[in-house]
């Protein structure tokens, strides 16, 4: 059984790896929550998080209460562990060799925020280039504190020792296109997460975006009159023009829209019309059957579908539609 292992951030982008080598240590941030020596549970740090960061999202406090914990209790002295030179590629293989402890005035002063240490012993380094592509996706996590598989920190220690540069390393295309995959497929689950968090006066307002982003004038309806209609959307953006497209918006992720439901929306439906149904919790068979049928153009989106619309089309979108849903493009070598 290979050793436990920790992966440690040399701080955002590594700024720090030098204080880490030449100080001989690790650290992590958060220093408002004060020294954490008598604190023996999570829960404890939880109290003190909230004290010193009160404004901070409920997601991101838990997360990081999590790592800030493992630094304090979970990681033990004599444990191996790893860090990123990102100016050098390599990582940095050692050994911890002190209990926790806290100290404003161990690291240079504009960056003592990090302030809660472990003393380490730096043993070796590993070129990136030796690694298969698995374990620098592996170790590539943005987390500031995780453990290190047990493959992964197999591989690492196998290649103490060798050049810090292969004199032929072949690229795993098949592994990199499923880091590809495995980075869509997360992203794409993000923005369902995101769109989940929107309120329904948003959801209406990010079909409209869509629909503008695809070349299209829109309307959000007033409340209250909507007739069934929530966004209006057509090329001249009076509805004179055809195709005119008339928006049902059900932002309620725990129901899913049935046959019923769709043949209501179609019923508020006139000739020259096409209609959009957007629901947020799906759909049932029997609504499909009525996409299926229907006598008028009509198009049922769920949740998936508005994933795929947005980054398909947010090139297109306006200063409002990237306010709602803020996103960032991620670029990969080609071979």
């Amino acid at each position: 059984m290979a050793e436990i292992m920790w992966m440690v951030r040399a701080g955002q982008g590594g700024y720090l790896i030098e204080e880490f080598v030449t100080r001989e240590l690790i650290a992590i941030g958060w220093h408002k929550l004060g020294d954490l020596s008598t604190v023996t549970s999570q829960e404890e740090i939880r109290e003190r998080y909230d004290c010193a960061y009160p404004n901070e999202r409920p997601g991101r406090a838990a997360h990081a209460v999590s790592m800030i914990y493992k630094f304090r209790s979970t990681l033990e002295a004599n444990q191996k562990v790893v860090t990123y030179d990102r100016q050098n590629r390599k990582y940095l293989i050692g050994r911890i060799t002190s209990d926790y402890y806290y100290d404003t005035d161990e690291i240079a002063e504009d960056i003592s925020d990090y302030a809660h240490l472990r003393k380490v012993d730096w043993e070796d380094s590993v070129s990136r280039d030796v690694l298969s592509i698995s374990s620098r996706n592996s170790l590539g996590g943005i987390q500031t504190l995780f453990s290190v598989n047990e493959e992964v920190s197999t591989e690492l220690l196998s290649h103490l020792g060798e050049p810090t540069t292969p004199e032929d390393t072949e690229v795993d295309d098949n592994g990199l296109d499923q880091i590809k995959e495995d980075t869509r497929a997360q992203a794409h689950e993000l923005i369902k997460d995101k769109l989940s968090r929107l309120s329904p006066d948003e959801m209406e307002d990010l079909a409209a975006t869509i629909l503008r982003a695809m070349g299209y004038k829109t309307r959000v309806m007033p409340k209250g009159r909507d007739r069934g209609v929530d966004v209006l959307a057509s090329r001249d953006g009076l509805g004179l023009e055809e195709p005119r497209i008339k928006v049902q918006v059900k932002h309620r992720p725990e129901t899913t829209m049935g046959a019923p439901d769709i043949r209501s929306f179609l019923g508020g439906l006139r000739e020259g019309d096409t209609g959009l149904y957007i629901s947020t919790g799906g759909f049932t068979q029997d609504a499909r059957y009525e996409e299926d049928r229907s006598n008028v153009p009509l198009t049922l989106l769920g949740l998936d579908d508005l994933a795929d619309l947005i980054v398909h089309h947010y090139e297109g979108f306006d200063i409002e539609g990237k306010r709602l849903m803020p996103l960032v493009r991620v670029y990969f070598p080609t071979e």
